[in-house]
């Protein structure tokens, strides 16, 4: 394939966030641009997780596009493969899938200034691109703890989110690393089938119930035939978490207090051993970890064939766990439930900007950004979903439309204008990353006594959105041209204007 053939936009991930930023680009009428994807379906996330039990942990309405709502949801809270299967819909749908390209990992990407383009790798494909749309998210590579002897463990290993579906758990000797999101989802859907299941859990974690269950074919009958009531319940969920659990990111006594109360009575009445429930209780403010929500985890681990080990873990023996506390436990299978690598990943090192450096070599595990959509050094370069428009309280979906405004903006503004290239200046960066950062020293991510993913190398918690969902909209509801440098297009780089984007000269990359 010849490096000459060049789209107006590329967009890294068919995920949430690239399937959003693919029906914005068609909707805007930009119809030249392609999507790398490294597997061989969309989805993403719900693509590639596919543990028993998996679930949303918000509610099926509201975690859902605002254009394409879903009236056959078949809970209020969707089953993971619901929500892979509502992904492709809407790829299909909205005309998407044609423009994506299946099997190609990105493998470099790096801005030519002189040229004005990005040059894209992947195994099979070099192009270049005028812009490039970072849609890989944070929740794209496991990550998997650096503990001693793990490489000398004689059983089956594996991290939840690479699920080992060859492996029969059944009387199985399993222990489980982590009790976060994934964890108090899987261990529920597994205990039941193993001989034993040794929970491994550094700190413990608020849980409050889960407000879940069948829809019934009523509603699911009045949602098709009146859109407008799936749209009133989206905002009532909407309401509930803007009232009244983003003033629990804020630490404001009311909601803490009433979210708190409600966490310990579940746990008070799901588990009545007192030397198990003080495992479970935690001593830090709810919210500064993860929320969670379930109904069957607190059953689970008070089963016979549970154990909850609550130091950790020390290290990995052939054919056991040891302990933070020395005391060891035989095991035949572990799973990791341990989350992802958020500080830095493979994309990070695959991005160049202008001076030369990856996205890593800049960020050295502190995310530095404007907006959580543009970074200084990195010119026609957006990230759409990842770190800086993190939340506690929401979802993650709500942040890529209103991510999404914001980019179809900024390439109407680089067309009218006629500009071949906007890169935020770092005077703007800095400002943002210093308001940013007074808000977020109020939040409980920094003040409520625990340590979490939420912070980075550094101790901050510049990946997150310290703010209400509402105000995020706000913020990235017009590109803003003062706080970037503006190129001109020069003879040499008429790529942006819209008309090039309908000539015969332009064709997407197909790997021939």
């Amino acid at each position: 394939m010849s490096a000459t053939e060049h789209v107006r936009v590329a967009l890294i991930g068919a995920g949430f966030a690239g399937i959003a930023a693919s029906v914005a680009l068609k909707r805007a009428g930009i119809d030249d641009f392609v999507v790398l994807e490294r597997a061989d379906e969309v989805g993403g996330v719900w693509r590639d997780n596919s543990y028993p039990g998996i679930a949303c942990d918000v509610p099926s309405s509201f975690y859902s596009l605002s254009f394409a709502p879903n009236p056959d949801w078949s809970r209020t809270y969707s089953p993971g493969e619901q929500i892979a299967t509502y992904t492709r819909g809407v790829v299909d749908e909205y005309g998407v899938r044609p423009h994506i390209r299946f099997g190609q990992e990105l493998v470099s990407a790096s801005w030519e200034d002189a040229q004005q383009h990005w040059v894209i790798k992947t195994p099979d494909l070099t192009f270049t691109a005028d812009v490039l749309v970072d849609c890989a998210g944070s929740l794209a590579e496991p990550q998997v703890p650096s503990l001693p002897g793990l490489e000398t463990f004689a059983g089956t290993v594996f991290h939840s989110a690479r699920w080992d579906h060859g492996h029969d758990l059944r009387g199985k000797r399993v222990a489980v690393v982590g009790t976060g999101a994934s964890a108090i989802q899987f261990v529920p859907a597994i205990q039941p089938v193993v001989d034993q299941l040794t929970v491994f859990q550094r700190t413990p974690v608020w849980v409050v119930p889960r407000n879940d269950r069948p829809t019934t074919a009523i509603e699911r009958r009045l949602f098709t035939m009146f859109p407008s009531l799936q749209r009133l319940q989206r905002s009532s969920q909407f309401a509930v978490r803007e009232l009244l659990h983003y003033p629990m990111i804020r630490r404001r006594k009311a909601a803490r207090l009433v979210l708190e109360a409600t966490a310990r009575f579940h746990l008070r009445r799901q588990i009545t051993d007192p030397a198990l429930r003080a495992k479970l209780e935690p001593d830090f403010e709810i919210g500064c970890k993860r929320l969670l929500i379930s109904n069957d985890w607190y059953p689970a681990l008070a089963q016979d064939n549970v154990h909850v080990v609550a130091n950790g873990v020390r290290e990995i023996r052939e054919s056991s766990v040891v302990a933070a506390d020395g005391s060891e436990h035989e095991v035949d299978t572990i799973i990791f439930g341990t989350g992802f690598s958020l500080g830095t990943t493979d994309v990070f090192k695959r991005i160049h900007g202008r001076d030369g450096r990856s996205l890593d070599q800049v960020w050295q595990g502190s995310p530095r950004h404007y907006r959580a959509v543009s970074i200084a050094g990195f010119p026609n370069y957006f990230r759409l979903g990842g770190q800086g428009c993190g939340i506690g309280h929401g979802s993650m979906i709500f942040q890529i439309e209103s991510q999404t405004a914001y980019l179809i903006d900024a390439l109407d503004t680089m067309a009218r204008r006629g500009l071949s290239s906007v890169e935020v200046t770092a005077e703007a960066q800095g400002a943002y990353l210093t308001k940013l950062s007074s808000d977020l020293e109020g939040t409980v991510w920094l003040k409520g006594g625990c340590s979490s993913w939420y912070q980075d190398a550094s101790g901050d918690a510049t990946g997150m959105w310290p703010r209400s969902l509402t105000s995020y909209r706000r913020l990235t509801r017009r590109f803003e041209p003062a706080d970037h440098h503006l190129q001109p297009r020069g003879a040499a780089s008429l790529r942006l204007s819209s008309s090039a984007t309908s000539t015969a000269s332009r064709r997407s990359p197909t790997g021939s």
